[in-house]
């Protein structure tokens, strides 16, 4: 019964994303917001929303393990499975100049992250200090793309904004779209972290290696179909920028609203072992896309087994 929880609330929440990203991307295209803006927030936020609403779920509900485990597990996912099967799928190149201000922006967050964690509480000043972060990072991003309409960045982001559907016709429908999916998301995260915290009971293990592998892999379960279809379509090159957007919205978005509307406690295993994970995930991809500027099939299989490894090592130590 709880992983038919568990399951149920990851249908939920996904369907619940959809229906926020298409009401929000409608109301926001009716009041003449461009697509590059649109790319850069909606699309951002819009796919990071199951973990978010997860996240501060399990902030509530007392669990500091799910909150804060879903965003760190869900970052090493991101980076070790998501990036690596695309490129052990089909190998791609990296256009270094587009990559050199997001992989700056990630490590940096990564870096603050594993700071703020190291003082023992993800409080209210450093969540708001992680939003404001993230509101720069944003603000800069679209001013630098909109005077360079013809960069990478921006044909990436303007083409992400451009292919999400239209939506309703109706305003009213736009509006109603968007709460249904919030309220959808809502249940969702309940079902989801009511389901994790009652299966790390039963197994006799950590809520926080449930919210490292149960719940991480659960909320990025869209963003590896996405990516893995890019791959088959020969189109790896997409997941790298999805993946360091999402890691980016993970820990200074997420971690950001989660810690600003109800503080929570930094787990002392992810303090001691999961955070590094984390950093040597970052480091290595953003070391394999400068030395070659491309992600070849062996540096994915390398990726792909240090999840494997990452995992076993979790097992072992539950």
């Amino acid at each position: 019964m709880d992983w038919l929880s568990i399951a149920g609330g990851l249908v939920v929440l996904t369907l619940g994303a959809e229906l926020l990203i298409r009401g929000a991307t409608a109301i926001a295209r009716r009041y003449g917001v461009s697509d590059l803006l649109i790319g850069l927030t909606l699309v951002g936020f819009g796919t990071s929303t199951p973990e978010l609403v997860s996240s501060i779920q399990a902030a509530f509900m007392g669990s500091p393990g799910v909150a804060v485990g879903n965003v760190v597990g869900s970052n090493i996912a991101n980076i070790l499975l998501i990036l690596g099967l695309s490129a052990f799928i089909a190998p791609f190149d990296v256009e270094r100049k587009a990559f050199r201000r997001d992989g700056v922006v990630v490590l940096a967050a990564t870096l603050l992250a594993i700071a703020v964690s190291m003082t023992g509480v993800f409080d209210r000043a450093a969540g708001a200090g992680f939003l404001a972060a993230i509101t720069l990072y944003i603000a800069y991003a679209f001013v630098t793309e909109r005077s360079a309409p013809q960069s990478a960045e921006a044909a990436h982001h303007a083409a992400e904004g451009a292919a999400l559907p239209a939506g309703p016709k109706s305003p009213m429908l736009d509006l109603a779209m968007a709460l249904a999916g919030l309220v959808l998301l809502v249940l969702g995260a309940k079902f989801l972290v009511t389901g994790a915290i009652s299966v790390a009971a039963s197994l006799g293990v950590s809520e926080t290696v449930i919210g490292l592998t149960v719940v991480a892999i659960g909320t990025s379960l869209p963003e590896l179909v996405t990516s893995s279809m890019a791959a088959l379509r020969g189109k790896s090159g997409l997941a790298l920028g999805n993946v360091v957007g999402s890691n980016i919205y993970n820990l200074l978005g997420i971690l950001g609203a989660t810690a600003l509307i109800h503080p929570v406690a930094a787990p002392a295993r992810i303090v001691a072992f999961d955070n590094w994970v984390m950093l040597a995930a970052t480091l290595a991809m953003i070391l394999f896309v400068v030395t070659r500027n491309r992600l070849n099939r062996l540096e994915g299989a390398a990726l792909v087994a240090g999840y494997g490894a990452y995992l076993t090592w979790l097992v072992i130590d539950a």
